[in-house]
């Protein structure tokens, strides 16, 4: 289960480091895409509980950094409801 990372980049511009214990997310996202916030949330939490749940799985325990990370993008997020159409771009993946 390779740990992975993958940077984004936020409607405002701003750009951050994110983290999955699986390179399972890329099954649901795609490098150097852009993608309507909700969208990007709704992935998230599909691509993250699903690597928190592989690690569940081999090791009897959820991925709590996971699933903290999922708790911060979704609260993050909330800051571009009010803009028309926000859109997150994922720019890269980046394996440990």
């Amino acid at each position: 289960m390779p740990e992975t990372h993958f940077e984004i980049e936020w409607p405002d511009g701003s750009q951050e480091s994110c983290y999955s214990p699986s390179s399972v997310v890329k099954k649901y996202f795609s490098a150097d895409r852009e993608y309507l916030l909700g969208e990007f949330i709704a992935l998230s939490r599909t691509a993250l509980q699903t690597a928190s749940d592989r690690v569940q799985a081999k090791y009897h325990l959820p991925c709590s950094k996971a699933l903290g990370q999922l708790q911060h993008l979704e609260q993050t997020a909330t800051k571009y409801n009010n803009l028309p159409q926000p859109k997150v771009r994922l720019i890269r993946f980046i394996e440990s």
